[in-house]
């Protein structure tokens, strides 16, 4: 891995250095410059300032301009131009900055001159035509006294195949360290990541608690839900055919989990994994409730992830509920479906079973409260009591009085707790903020607000 970043890092510095020559030579001062033709190159005729006016500025009437720039100035061999008239073979003349052609050339100075202030020098062709001239003739081979520019040209040329080869290198090292670092890179950008969500985190939270207690009160005065909730359940349970486990009320419609392996009635659509659906409207007619069917107990437990109201049927608990996971979020849901009874049968009574580390209940004023429920007769309702044995599948019981749990009970409370809700006990229907043995519903609850009902494949975010 080191090796590969060296590489990288060596590929970028010789390009660059490559680049800072490129830079520095471009940099340097340039001038435009004619070379004095011999009479064979000029047609026979001696070369005049009038031609090079013509060929390199396009007006023969600009030979004076050349004549004031190149005026005193020493040549190669030694004279300087002192007459208009005066021309030889090979002078190299200094030319205006504007002009163009086959025949102008650039050159640099040579630090040669007349010796007077501010003069820069005599100008050394390079050799090289003007890059806005037109290619053809280029004025012949440079005069004699006149350096080499293969010898004293400071000019870097960077050849195409050499600036290729360093970009191909340094991708090629710059992918490589790529592929071997990939599982680095992801580490990295996952640790990043996570930092980023955990400094959200307390405000997702505050966000989280605010809108669940935005349910409670929404939960608290609407009296339509639960209507339509007990109007689905009706129409499914007034023949005594369709057991409902629990139903949500949308916007849309009306979903009912069942424990029925049977087609749907009119209206309802089978969604699979024994969930009925139908959309809003009238419910059908209830018929006559049967004698040795419980009445249904529906509370409101929380909302779904498409927004809809979800009541449960406690008198399907068959005993007790086990509310897991995280104890505050636990006490909410217990507390919110003791507040959903007070609203239906407020003359329900209620038990507290205490246990070490328990939590603190706020049961509702409205309902009875029973201190010591013990195993006296007196205390619990007489159609509840009974026997039976431990049944695999819940069975529906009428809900004639609670039993709140506000932990995980030991050895002693669990007796108590199968004494009084278990199978063949005193009828209670329990709520248990922890984990109990014997218990057919088990919610588990997580720090969001969010809680799992295993049995109806459900998550609902519950009301604080």
């Amino acid at each position: 891995m080191a090796a590969v970043v060296l590489l990288a890092l060596g590929s970028a510095l010789y390009l660059g250095c490559l680049a800072g020559a490129a830079v520095a030579a471009d940099g340097d001062d340039l001038v435009k410059v004619y070379v004095v033709k011999t009479a064979e190159q000029n047609g026979g005729t001696p070369d005049t300032l009038a031609n090079a006016a013509a060929r390199t500025l396009g007006d023969p009437n600009r030979a004076g301009e050349i004549f004031e720039l190149n005026r005193g100035r020493v040549q190669a061999d030694g004279s300087a131009l002192r007459n208009p008239a005066d021309l030889r073979a090979g002078w190299i003349l200094r030319l205006p900055p504007d002009a163009r052609g086959p025949d102008v050339r650039l050159a640099r100075e040579t630090g040669g001159g007349t010796g007077q202030p501010g003069d820069a020098g005599q100008p050394d062709a390079s050799g090289r035509p003007d890059d806005t001239g037109q290619p053809g003739d280029t004025a012949g081979t440079a005069p004699a006294g006149a350096r080499s520019p293969q010898r004293d040209s400071a000019a870097i040329v960077l050849p195409l195949p050499a600036v290729l080869a360093g970009l191909g290198t340094l991708l090629l090292a710059l992918l490589t360290a790529g592929i071997m670092a990939r599982r680095q890179v992801r580490r990295a950008f996952g640790a990043v990541a996570r930092a980023i969500h955990r400094l959200g985190e307390p405000a997702r939270r505050a966000r989280r608690l605010r809108f669940r207690r935005s349910l409670t009160t929404a939960f608290a005065g609407d009296g339509e839900s639960p209507r339509l909730a007990y109007g689905a359940l009706a129409e499914l349970t007034g023949s005594g055919e369709h057991a409902v486990h629990a139903v949500s009320v949308g916007d849309e419609g009306v979903t009912a989990w069942v424990a029925t392996a049977g087609a749907p009635p009119a209206p309802w659509q089978d969604l699979g994994e024994a969930r009925w659906w139908r959309p809003a409207g009238a419910f059908a007619r209830p018929a006559a409730p049967r004698p040795d069917v419980p009445a249904p107990c529906l509370v409101a437990v929380g909302v779904d992830e498409q927004g809809g109201k979800v009541f449960v049927d406690l008198g399907r608990l068959d005993g007790a509920l086990s509310v897991t996971g995280d104890r505050g979020v636990a006490r909410d849901v217990v507390q919110g479906l003791l507040a959903g009874v007070a609203r239906g049968r407020p003359t329900v009574p209620v038990a507290v079973i205490q246990v070490a580390d328990g939590l603190a209940i706020a049961l509702p004023p409205t309902m009875p409260r029973v201190e010591s429920p013990g195993r006296r007769t007196a205390d619990v309702p007489a159609a509840a009591r009974g026997t039976g044995t431990l049944r695999a599948t819940a069975h529906p019981r009428p809900l004639e009085a609670l039993l709140v749990v506000p932990g995980t009970p030991a050895a002693r409370e669990s007796a108590d707790l199968a004494a009084l809700s278990g199978p063949g006990g005193a009828g209670w229907t329990a709520l248990v903020c922890g984990d109990a043995d014997g218990a057919h519903w088990r919610w588990r609850a997580s720090p969001d607000g969010s809680v799992e009902i295993p049995v109806l494949r459900l998550a609902v975010t519950a009301p604080a």
